[in-house]
């Protein structure tokens, strides 16, 4: 990186001692040497805060006991100083509401999805996103991945020609038995509607798998069918999803997304099929795009800094050469990198370029409304719409 590019100055709210995504989240915004932690409030453990900023190399004066002594104390020191972006990695009950005063406080957010916990919320956080001159981002991760971006450029640009069947998967086995009982508290916050939101595997996986389809497809998914399913006796919120679904300019789709599939890790996956051809890309096979064609052999395509077949948007978001790895990390980086970037040009307005943002956020709840709602009632097809809640 140039060294003369100014770093960016991040504070967390959550994330502290023992949270994988906080982790991941410092990981990959710092991989690129854009960003610069000064501050956070990592836990609602006092020890916890403490112990994490200091292992972090922060100033104690730095981490906070709460993220609203952070924001009040943080908006009083001088502009060179204080923190710029705030990074919310916290249960989603507080995602909506910690972004609210921060945007209000003129700080720029980057909060872990969902935006919110129910469309209303997430409305009402639009308006006063609106009303700022900040910068919203969503970790939409899996959207931040080279090879997405190279699939949805072959689906704009005609390869595969007119978009007939969109097939999207993430089964995960991590909640096949009740863990949340055995302590783990990733699991019991998750099935807690007042801090996971009005869905559980729907709202945590299954909007991943709504918003991979709708981007590569470039596409809205416009009406679905939907089953939800609890499969552990006690648990209050969806583990396994099944859905058939269409989209805007007349493909059809299904979507599967299921925390109860045994012995399963994070196989994201999605299949688009044309009239002239088909494309296939796999999260735990990240840097190969799989493409069928008609009359043709198959022909995989590969990740790689140099390689000339690829668009810019899949070029611009590759550091190695083909055959080094990059992963989950990297693909994060890549929305972290284009944060960055908005925020030294002075960007306005709510939308980043290459960031899923509040709209994305909007999408993701109405779909997650729209299939309970689905679920519950008698109706054959639900519309996705993100103008008011259907709940």
């Amino acid at each position: 990186m140039n060294p003369a590019v100014r770093k960016i100055r991040m504070g967390f709210v959550g994330g502290g001692e023992g949270a994988f995504i906080g982790q991941a989240h410092r990981q990959a915004a710092g991989l690129d040497g854009g960003f610069e932690l000064v501050c956070g409030a990592f836990s609602r453990d006092p020890h916890n805060t403490r112990q994490t900023g200091a292992a972090l190399g922060l100033a104690a004066s730095r981490c906070y006991h709460d993220w609203q002594h952070m924001l009040d104390t943080e908006a009083l020191l001088p502009l060179d100083q204080r923190m710029e972006l705030l990074v919310i990695v916290t249960p989603n009950h507080l995602h909506a509401p910690i972004a609210s005063q921060a945007l209000e406080a003129g700080f720029h957010v980057f909060s872990e999805k969902p935006a919110a916990l129910d469309l209303k919320e997430l409305l009402a956080l639009r308006e006063v996103l609106q009303g700022s001159r900040c910068l919203y981002g969503l970790a939409h991760t899996y959207l931040g991945y080279p090879m997405v971006w190279q699939a949805r450029e072959m689906v704009r640009s005609g390869v595969i020609g007119q978009v007939r069947k969109v097939l999207v998967e993430y089964p995960q086995g991590w909640l096949s038995q009740d863990v949340a009982a055995q302590g783990n508290k990733q699991a019991e916050w998750r099935d807690d509607p007042l801090q996971s939101g009005l869905g559980g595997c729907i709202g945590d996986i299954g909007t991943h798998a709504f918003s991979l389809a709708e981007f590569v497809a470039d596409q809205p998914i416009q009406q679905l069918c939907a089953a939800l399913g609890t499969h552990i006796p006690g648990r209050q919120l969806d583990d396994d999803v099944a859905m058939l679904f269409k989209m805007a300019d007349g493909a059809s789709g299904v979507l599967l997304a299921s925390q109860v599939c045994t012995g399963e890790e994070n196989p994201l996956k999605i299949r688009i099929y044309g009239d002239k051809g088909a494309l296939e890309w796999r999260q735990e096979e990240p840097a190969s795009l799989i493409h069928r064609a008609l009359d043709q052999p198959l022909r995989i395509l590969r990740s790689g800094v140099g390689q000339p077949w690829l668009c810019e948007a899949a070029q611009r978001r590759m550091r190695l050469p083909a055959g080094h790895p990059e992963g989950y990390l990297e693909a994060m980086a890549n929305l972290y990198g284009d944060f960055a970037q908005a925020i030294r040009n002075h960007v306005e307005g709510p939308d980043i370029p290459g960031v899923p943002g509040i709209e994305t956020g909007l999408r993701g709840m109405a779909f997650i409304e729209a299939a309970i709602l689905n679920h519950r009632g008698d109706a054959k097809w639900t519309t996705v719409q993100t103008g008011a809640s259907l709940l």
